[in-house]
C-alpha cells in the first residue's frame, strides 16, 4: 500500500530453512525467486525501488516477521523457471517468452525481537492486517504504512513476559493424631488374626495389587 511520498509496504514470506534473515543478511541482495502464485507475481510487479519489506518467516515455529528489506530492483526475470532440476521449474516458460518475474531485496535490518504471529494477533491495531485473515496464504502482499510501523515498534519492544504462576503457600505442620481405640466389648478378646479371604492364598480379594 502507498504510504508518504509513494513508498509502498509490503510482506513477503520465505521458510527459514530455505532462505532467511540470517541468509540475506549474509548475501545482502538477493532476487526473490520461486514465487508462483499469479496474485504474488502482480503485486512484486507493483514494486517500485526503496519499497519497504517486512521479512516473515513462514512454515516455522512460531512463524513471524524476522527482519526489514527493501526493493532495490524490479522487473528481474527469475531464472529458476528454466531449470529442470529446480523445483520452480515451469515447463511453459521459455527464456523469449518467460512467465514469472520478481524482484531484488536489500538486507535492511534483523529485528531484536522476533515477532510471532501470536504477537500480531494480540495487537489490537493490526486487527485489520493482511496477514492474519483466516486463509491468506500469498508469500507477497501488501501492508500498510500504518501496520509496517506498529510491526517495527513490535520488534524494537521486548514482549511483556509471562507471568509466573504463584508458589503455594506452604502449610505448617500438624501434629498426627494418634488413632482413637475402641475398647474391646467386655468378655470378648481380640484374635489378632486377619479373617481368611475368599481368594488362592497370597491374592488379595480386590484382584488389584
Amino acid at each position: 500500500m502507498v504510504g508518504a511520498m509513494g513508498k509502498q509496504y509490503w510482506l513477503m514470506k520465505s521458510e527459514p530453512d530455505s532462505f532467511g534473515i540470517a541468509d540475506l543478511a549474509r548475501v545482502k541482495v538477493e532476487p526473490w525467486t520461486g514465487v508462483r502464485s499469479y496474485f504474488a507475481r502482480n503485486h512484486m510487479r507493483n514494486m517500485t525501488v526503496g519499497d519497504a519489506v517486512l521479512f516473515h518467516h513462514s512454515n516455522a515455529k512460531p512463524p513471524g516477521v524476522a527482519g526489514l528489506a527493501r526493493v532495490v530492483r524490479t522487473g528481474v526475470v527469475d531464472a529458476t523457471q528454466f531449470d529442470p532440476d529446480s523445483k520452480y521449474y515451469d515447463p511453459k516458460a521459455t527464456r523469449e517468452q518467460p512467465i514469472w518475474d520478481c524482484v531484488e531485496v536489500e538486507y535492511v535490518e534483523t529485528l531484536p525481537h522476533f515477532v510471532t504471529m501470536d504477537r500480531l494477533r494480540a495487537e489490537p491495531a493490526l486487527a485489520g492486517m493482511l496477514v492474519l485473515q483466516r486463509g491468506m496464504r500469498l508469500s507477497v502482499q501488501p501492508v500498510s504504512q500504518a501496520h509496517y510501523e506498529v510491526v517495527v515498534a513490535l520488534g524494537r519492544t521486548a514482549s511483556a513476559p509471562t507471568e509466573a504462576p504463584r508458589a503455594a503457600k506452604p502449610r505448617s505442620p500438624r501434629a498426627a493424631k494418634p488413632p482413637a481405640r475402641r475398647a474391646a466389648k467386655p468378655g470378648k478378646a481380640r484374635s489378632g488374626k486377619a479373617k481368611p479371604g475368599k481368594g488362592k492364598p497370597g491374592q488379595p480379594r480386590s484382584g488389584k495389587p
